[in-house]
C-alpha cells in the first residue's frame, strides 16, 4: 500500500505544533507495518539544509493559479527509518520568516499559498507517474487534496482507485477565507454551496476536505465525540454528523525512543521505574536554570504549552498568587498571546523565588521539564489529543488536567482507596475547579508518598506507542479503499 501524506509541518524539520511531532513518527511505524510511505511537505526557510541532507530531485512541475503560473522544485531526504520526505520549493510562497504568519497576523496569502501545496500533492504523483492508494491530508492547510482528486483531478488515470483519508488535528483552525478565492481554488462556483465548500458566506478549506474525503478522522476517541457537540464544533458539527462512521478517532502516540527518561541525553540524570533517584536530580536542575530557589521539598506544577486560552493558560494566572502562599513553585515553558506572556513576567517578577518562565519554544528544555516537575498542568477548554501529558506520564511527572478530548482517554483519576489512577481530573474549565484538583495533588503528594511513587510508576508503564495508533490508521486506509472500490462498483 503506497501513502502520500500532504502536510503543511513536520518535525524536525519544521513545527509549530503537535501535527509537526505526530509525521516525525506515524510515517515510520507504518513503514515498519510493511506499507510504503512518502510525506509531501513545504521547504520553509526556516528548514537547515546544512543539518539535513535534502537532495535535488530536478523534478519541476508547474501550477496555474486564477491564470498565474506558479513553479516548484522538489527536493527529497529519504530517511534511515524508511520513509521519503519531499519538499515542495516554491520561495515566493514559503521563503519566509515564519511558516503560517507573523506573531501579529497570518499571512494574507495563505489561501494561495496552500491551495498550491494541495495542487503540488497531486501533480508529484502524476509527474513520476506513481500511482498512490491513499491521499493523506493532514489539517486544512492540505484539506484541499480530497477536493482536486474528485474535481479537477477527477479522471486522471493514476488517480483511479486512489482514496482520501482527511485528519483533523484541531478544528478550532479551518481555513477560513472570503469567497472570491474560488477562482484562485480552481473549482467551478457550482461547489460553492452549503451542502460541499461554503461555510456561512466563505470559503471554508477544512469543511471542503471533510465533505470530499472518503473516510476522515480526529486524534482521539474523545475528541471525535466532542466535535460532534455544538460546544465543540466550531460550527461543523452538522458537516460532521453527516460523516457518520466515516469519522472516526485514532488516539496519537509517543515516540519512547525520544521520550524516556532512561534514554534522554538532554537531562541531567538518566531514571527509570526501578530507580527514580535520577528525577531528584532532574529536578534540582530544572529549579536553578529557571532561576528559583533549589529546594527539594518544594512541588513544581510544570507548565510545557502553548500560551492560549485555550490551553487553559489563564485559570493557572488566575490561581498564582495563591498557589505561592502555599510554597508550590510553578515553571512555565511557552510562547503565545503576549498578554499572557506579560501576566507570567508580572508574577516572575513579584515571586522570583517560586515562579519560572521560558517564553520560547525549546526542544531540550522541554526534556528537561517534563523530568525535572513534579506535576504538569493541562487545564485545556478543549484538547483533541494532548502529547504533554503523555510524555509526563512517562518521565513519572503527574498530570493534571481537564476532562476534555484526549486528556480523558489518556489520563485516569487517581483513587486512593483503590491505588489506581494516573492523575487527577477537574470538569469545569474554572480558576477554582484547577485549584482544587491541585490541592487534591497536593495532599497525596505530601502525606501518601508511597502512593504517590506508586501513581509515577503506573503512569511510567503505560503505553501509549506509535505502533498501537500506526495500526489503527493502517485499518482506516484499508477502509478508504473500500469506500472508494463500493463507489465505483456498479449496482
Amino acid at each position: 500500500m503506497r501513502i502520500l501524506m500532504i502536510t503543511p509541518e513536520a518535525s524536525p524539520f519544521a513545527q509549530t505544533g503537535g501535527l509537526g511531532e505526530v509525521i516525525q513518527a506515524l510515517p515510520a511505524e507504518l513503514v515498519a507495518l510493511g506499507l510504503h510511505v512518502d510525506v509531501l511537505m513545504p521547504k520553509y526557510r526556516s528548514i537547515d539544509t546544512k543539518k539535513f541532507p535534502i537532495q535535488k530531485t530536478g523534478l519541476q512541475v508547474e501550477v496555474t493559479l486564477n491564470a498565474k503560473p506558479v513553479k516548484a522544485e522538489f527536493r527529497r531526504l529519504k530517511d534511515p527509518r524508511g520513509v521519503q520526505y519531499l519538499f515542495v520549493d516554491a520561495p515566493e510562497y514559503f521563503d519566509r520568516d515564519y511558516l503560517y504568519g507573523s506573531p501579529e497576523a497570518d499571512y494574507e496569502d495563505n489561501s494561495e499559498r496552500f491551495v498550491f501545496l494541495a495542487r503540488a500533492g497531486i501533480e508529484y504523483a502524476l509527474a513520476t507517474k506513481t500511482h498512490y492508494d491513499i491521499f493523506h491530508a493532514h489539517d486544512w492547510q492540505a484539506s484541499l487534496t480530497p477536493v482536486y482528486m474528485r474535481t479537477l483531478y477527477a479522471g486522471e488515470p493514476l488517480l483511479d482507485g486512489s482514496a482520501s483519508v482527511m485528519t483533523i488535528h484541531n478544528l478550532g483552525y479551518q481555513g477560513i477565507f472570503w469567497h472570491l478565492d474560488m477562482p484562485l481554488v480552481g473549482v467551478g462556483w457550482e461547489f460553492f454551496t452549503p451542502k460541499h465548500m461554503e461555510f456561512h458566506g466563505k470559503l471554508n478549506f477544512l469543511k471542503s476536505g471533510i465533505v470530499f474525503a472518503d473516510e476522515v478522522n480526529t486524534v482521539s476517541p474523545g475528541y471525535r465525540d466532542e466535535i460532534l457537540t455544538s460546544a465543540f464544533g466550531f460550527g461543523m458539527e452538522g458537516v460532521l454528523l453527516e460523516k457518520g462512521d466515516h469519522l472516526t478517532g485514532i488516539l496519537n502516540g509517543v515516540n519512547y525512543e525520544i521520550w524516556n527518561p532512561a534514554l534522554d541525553d538532554f537531562i541531567k540524570a538518566k531514571y527509570g521505574i526501578d530507580d527514580l533517584s535520577g528525577k531528584k536530580k532532574c529536578k534540582a536542575e530544572l529549579q536553578r536554570i529557571a532561576g528559583v530557589k533549589v529546594d527539594p521539598k518544594a512541588p513544581i506544577l510544570g507548565m510545557v504549552t502553548r500560551l492560549s486560552n485555550q490551553k487553559g493558560v489563564d485559570l493557572v494566572g488566575a490561581i498564582v498568587p495563591s498557589l505561592v502562599q502555599r510554597g508550590i513553585q510553578i515553571i512555565l515553558l511557552g510562547t503565545g498571546d503576549g498578554r499572557l506572556e506579560d501576566m507570567f513576567r508580572e508574577f516572575r517578577e513579584r515571586y522570583p523565588e517560586r515562579v519560572g518562565i521560558f517564553l520560547s519554544y525549546d526542544y531540550p528544555l522541554a526534556h528537561k521539564m517534563f523530568a525535572g516537575s513534579d506535576m504538569l498542568l493541562v487545564p485545556s477548554r478543549y484538547e483533541p489529543c494532548g502529547l504533554t501529558q503523555l510524555y509526563a506520564l512517562k518521565y513519572g511527572t503527574v498530570p493534571i488536567v481537564r476532562m476534555t478530548g484526549g486528556l480523558i482517554d489518556t489520563v485516569e483519576e487517581f483513587n486512593l482507596v483503590k491505588n489506581s489512577g494516573t492523575g487527577f481530573r477537574l470538569a469545569e474549565a474554572e480558576p477554582i475547579a484547577l485549584e482544587r484538583a491541585i490541592y487534591k495533588a497536593l495532599e497525596i503528594y505530601h502525606s501518601h508518598p508511597n502512593a504517590w511513587r506508586e501513581l509515577m510508576i503506573r503512569g511510567m508503564q503505560k503505553d501509549f506507542s506509535w505502533r498501537r495508533s500506526a495500526e489503527g490508521y493502517k485499518k482506516l486506509y484499508q477502509k478508504a479503499l473500500d469506500d472508494r472500490k463500493a463507489l465505483s462498483t456498479p449496482l
